[in-house]
C-alpha cells in the first residue's frame, strides 16, 4: 500500500512519551484472528499492562475484553485510539475522537496515513502518530 509521507506526526521521544503516558488503548479493527497484525499488537500491548478496548463489527469478546462497535460505543475514557482502518475512513475517526472529548492520541499503525485527518486531530489538540506500530517502538526502545 502507497501512502503520503507523515509530515503530520510526531517525532521519536514524543512517541516513548506517549507510550509511556497512556494506559487505555482503543484498538479499532481489532481482529479475533490471531494471525492477524492488530491481535498481535493488541496482545503484546496487554502483556505489557496496557488495558485494550477492542472496536470491531463482529464478536463480543476479543482476548478476553468485550468488543464494541464504535468508539462512541465506549463508556469509559480512553487515552489512545491505535487505528488499524483504511486511511480513507480516518476523518470519521477524527471526528467520533473530537467529539468524545477525551482521546489523547491518534495513532494510525504502518502504512495508515492520512494527513488531513491527521491534521484535524493535531488541531483539536491531539497528538498523532502515523505509519508506526506501539509494538515496534516499545520493543525497539
Amino acid at each position: 500500500m502507497k501512502c503520503e509521507f507523515p509530515s503530520v506526526n510526531s517525532n521519536n521521544k514524543e512517541i516513548l512519551e506517549i507510550l509511556d503516558s497512556v494506559k487505555v488503548i482503543a484498538i479499532l479493527g481489532l481482529s479475533p484472528d490471531e494471525t492477524k497484525p492488530s491481535n498481535k499488537v493488541a496482545k503484546f500491548l496487554q502483556a505489557r499492562g496496557y488495558k485494550i478496548v477492542p472496536v470491531y463489527p463482529k464478536e463480543e469478546i476479543i482476548l478476553g475484553e468485550k468488543v464494541y462497535r464504535s468508539l462512541l460505543e465506549i463508556p469509559f475514557e480512553i487515552d489512545m485510539v491505535d487505528i488499524f482502518r483504511k486511511p480513507n475512513v480516518f476523518d470519521s475517526i477524527v471526528d467520533a475522537c473530537i467529539k468524545r472529548g477525551d482521546v489523547k492520541v491518534f495513532w494510525g499503525q504502518l502504512e495508515l496515513v492520512n494527513n488531513m485527518a491527521a491534521q484535524k486531530a493535531k488541531d483539536a489538540g491531539m497528538k498523532v502518530v502515523q505509519n508506526h506500530c506501539p509494538k515496534i517502538e516499545l520493543e525497539n526502545r
